[in-house]
């Protein structure tokens, strides 16, 4: 293991720009009013155990299990493609009954928000490329981020009003919708390649 410092910024701004957690404000701030309850810490410490295990094990975990990394990530796409349209048409296709979660924590924002697909093909990506030590602590980096943009999301908030967060909310309904796209379209063509 080696330090360089260009590795680490540039999986730094790779892993950021994939988990693109200030795109995902509106989705946890609706997800804040759903629950109302979402443990930052407890989030972000379980999306850097689970990028930093899938790093380690992510090929022979899904070889395991009989799928490859296309296919985890066409799974994935679904999961962001319905939570882009609760976002865009202000519907809700989850279905809230007796055992509805009273927490956010890990599912969705930890796994797939954080810990999603896109940034655990990532960091597949990245460690054919890069030294593990730098990609460790791109992961360190990111979570602090994710940690900071969790714990303050009730300000956020407070501060955009409900005008202002309807409004992101449709903005990013829409990328993370293309993001949704994008992750479906490039994985299936290596399906049927």
């Amino acid at each position: 293991m080696e330090f360089n410092f260009k590795e680490m910024a540039t999986a730094t701004m790779v892993l950021f720009a994939v988990i693109d957690i200030i795109g995902s404000i509106p989705v946890v701030i609706s997800l804040r009013s759903k629950v109302g309850n979402i443990r930052s810490g407890r989030a972000a410490i379980i999306a850097a155990v689970v990028m930093i295990v899938f790093l380690f094990l992510g090929e022979e975990i899904l070889k395991l299990i009989g799928i490859n990394v296309n296919e985890f990530a066409v799974a994935g796409s679904f999961i962001l493609f319905f939570i882009a349209l609760e976002m865009i048409l202000n519907i809700t296709l989850f279905k809230e009954g007796e055992n509805a979660p009273t927490s956010a924590t890990v599912f969705p924002i930890a796994f797939p928000i954080v810990a999603g697909p896109g940034s655990l093909t990532t960091l597949l990506s990245l460690r054919a490329e890069y030294d593990i030590l730098n990609i460790i602590i791109a992961i360190i980096v990111n979570i602090v981020v994710v940690f900071v943009v969790l714990r303050t999301s009730g300000t956020l908030q407070n501060w955009l009003g409900k005008a202002g967060i309807a409004i992101i909310q449709k903005i990013f309904g829409v990328i993370l919708l293309a993001i949704a796209v994008k992750l479906f379209t490039s994985n299936i063509q290596e399906l049927f390649a």
